[in-house]
C-alpha cells in the first residue's frame, strides 16, 4: 500500500500523473510467492487509491477491492480514473527475484499510446520500511548513515550499553533522548501512547470477533472462545480483561465444548491471558485487520500480549505509573529492534522467522525487563535470551497464509518473553554471549538458510501439510 500511493506520488512530482492510463504492477520474490496468502495485491489497490496503512479502516477494504474488480476500474490516488483488471495488472512473478532484496516490486506507468513513461522499484525490507530503488542501494552501502542525527547514536548493543553507562542513563532514557531531537518529547510520548493505543485495540477486536480465518485453510478463530471460559473463570478479577463488552464475550458460549483449561495449575493461569492477547492480534492479522508491526505484521501479536500483561497483571492500576511503564517499555523495546534492523535483518524473507518471531520476543523481553527494574544489563541479557533461543527459526507458512504456524508462533514468542525477562532477572546481568554476538549469529544463520524456509511456502510445513 504504501509503495504504490509513493509512486504515484513520484509520477506527480515528475509532471507524469496526469498522462498515465495504465499502471502494471509485478511483484518478486517472497512477494510473489506469499503474495495472495498475505493479501498484497488488495494492498497494491488501495494504495494506488491513495489509501494509507494508518488511516484507512481496514473493515472496508474487501468491498472496495470487490468495486474495483467488478467495475474494471481505479481512481489513482482517488483522483484519475483509469481502465484496470486486476489479474492483467498485477502480476506475480515467481520466477526473478531482485537482487537488491527478495521483497521486491516494480511498478510501470503507461501512456495513452502503451509507452512506458517511468518504471521504479520499491522494497519491503521488514517492518513496514519501504525504500526505493535508490534508497535501498544508499541503505546497503552505508547502512545507518542516512539516519537522522542523535545526540546519543550507537550501532551495537555494546555501544549502547557504554553510552549509558558513561551518561548514567537508563536505555529507554537515551532513546528518549535521542527522539527529542527529532520532536518535542510530548510528541513523542503521545506517539507511543497511540500505538499502544493501536495494540490494545487490535486486542479487544480479536476478542470480539467469530467465524473462520480467510484464505482456505478454514482456520477457526480461537480468541473469543478462550476469552470467554478466561472471563467465567476469573469473573472477579476484571481488571485483568482488556475491556470487553459483554454481548460479544457471550455470543457463542452456549454452544461451546467443555474445556479442561480449568485443570491447569492457578499459577499458570496468566499464561492463558498472555496467550489469548498474541492470539487475538494475529487472528486480527489474518483477517486483515489494523496491526503494528512490532517488528512486523507477522510477528505483531508478541509484543502487545508481553506489553498487555504487564499492563493488566504486573500494574492493573490505571495510573501516571502505568502510562511511564508503557513508554519505557516501547522505547527500550525500541532501541533492541534498531540493532537487529541495523546489523541483520527484521525481514523473514531474508532471515526466516527468527528475525520476525525471534526479533519481537527479544524485543519484548528487553521492555519487560526494563520495567521490572531490571538494569540496563540485565535488559541486554533479557534481548539476548529472547533471539538465542530462536536462532534457526524458519518461516513456512501454510498456503502462504499467516495463520499455521504464524499465529500459534505468537502465543510461543510471548511466553517465551516473559521467562527470559524472568531469568535475566534471576542473574546480575552478566552472562557469557553478548546480544551482538547473537545478532551477528542470527545474521549468518539466516544468509545460511535454504531459500525454501524464507517466506517462500515452498519448504517446511508449508509442503509436509496435506490437505484432505
Amino acid at each position: 500500500m504504501i509503495a504504490a500511493r509513493r509512486f504515484l506520488l513520484h509520477l506527480q512530482q515528475a509532471n507524469l500523473f496526469d498522462p498515465t492510463t495504465r499502471v502494471l504492477t509485478h511483484l518478486h520474490g517472497s512477494l510473489a510467492h506469499t503474495g495472495k496468502g498475505h493479501a498484497t495485491s488488495s494492498a497494491i489497490l488501495m494504495g494506488l487509491q491513495g489509501e494509507t496503512p494508518s488511516e484507512i479502516n481496514a473493515i472496508n477494504i474487501p468491498d472496495m477491492v470487490k468495486t474495483i474488480i467488478r467495475s474494471k476500474k481505479i481512481a489513482l490516488l482517488n483522483i484519475k480514473p483509469i481502465d484496470f483488471v486486476r489479474k492483467r495488472d498485477v502480476i506475480f512473478d515467481f520466477q526473478n527475484t531482485l537482487p537488491q532484496h527478495p521483497n521486491g516490486i516494480t511498478f510501470r506507468a503507461f501512456d495513452q499510446d502503451g509507452l512506458v513513461l517511468k518504471q521504479r522499484q520499491y522494497f519491503s525490507i521488514g517492518g513496514g520500511f519501504v525504500l526505493s530503488e535508490d534508497e535501498i542501494t544508499s541503505f546497503n552501502n552505508t547502512s545507518n548513515n542516512n539516519e537522522p542525527k542523535t545526540p546519543y547514536p550507537f550501532n551495537s548493543a555494546k555501544e549502547l550499553l557504554d553510552q549509558c553507562e558513561q551518561h548514567q542513563f537508563t536505555i529507554a532514557e537515551l532513546v528518549q533522548r535521542n527522539e527529542n531531537a527529532l520532536r518535542p518529547q510530548p510528541e513523542t510520548q503521545q506517539g507511543i501512547l497511540k500505538i499502544w493505543d493501536a495494540m490494545s485495540e487490535c486486542i479487544k477486536q480479536g476478542c470480539d470477533a467469530t467465524g473462520t480465518l480467510p484464505g482456505g485453510l478454514h482456520v477457526e478463530r480461537r480468541a473469543n472462545r478462550l476469552y470467554s471460559v478466561l472471563e467465567k473463570r476469573s469473573e472477579k478479577v476484571d481488571a485483568q480483561s482488556p475491556g470487553h463488552s459483554e454481548s460479544s464475550s457471550q455470543s457463542n458460549s452456549s454452544n461451546q465444548p467443555r474445556t479442561s483449561i480449568d485443570n491447569i495449575p492457578k499459577d499458570l493461569a496468566v499464561m492463558d491471558w498472555v496467550n489469548l492477547y498474541a492470539l487475538a492480534v494475529n487472528e486480527q492479522n489474518a483477517a486483515g485487520g489494523r496491526v503494528v508491526t512490532a517488528p512486523t505484521n507477522g510477528a505483531a501479536g508478541v509484543i502487545p500480549a508481553v506489553l498487555a500483561y504487564y499492563v493488566y497483571f504486573v500494574n492493573p492500576l490505571q495510573s501516571l505509573t502505568q502510562t511511564k511503564g508503557i513508554v519505557t517499555f516501547l522505547l527500550t523495546a525500541t532501541a533492541i529492534g534498531s540493532l537487529f534492523k541495523q546489523n541483520a535483518s527484521i525481514s523473514a524473507a531474508e532471515v526466516g522467522c527468527q528475525g520476525e518471531v525471534g526479533v519481537a520476543c527479544s524485543m519484548a523481553a528487553a521492555g519487560l525487563t526494563a520495567v521490572l527494574g531490571g538494569s540496563n544489563r540485565q535488559i541486554e541479557n533479557a534481548a539476548e535470551i529472547g533471539m538465542e533461543h530462536n536462532l534457526g527459526l524458519t518461516c513456512d507458512p501454510i498456503k502462504g497464509l499467516v495463520q499455521i504456524p504464524c499465529i500459534e508462533r505468537n502465543t510461543m514468542g510471548a511466553v517465551q518473553a516473559i521467562n527470559a525477562a524472568r531469568l535475566a532477572l534471576i542473574g546480575d546481568g552478566s552472562h557469557k554471549v553478548s546480544l551482538d554476538q547473537v545478532i551477528e549469529t542470527m545474521r549468518l544463520t539466516g544468509k545460511d538458510m535454504q531459500e525454501k524456509y524464507k517466506e517462500t511456502s515452498q519448504g517446511g510445513l508449508a509442503v509436509s501439510f496435506i490437505e484432505c
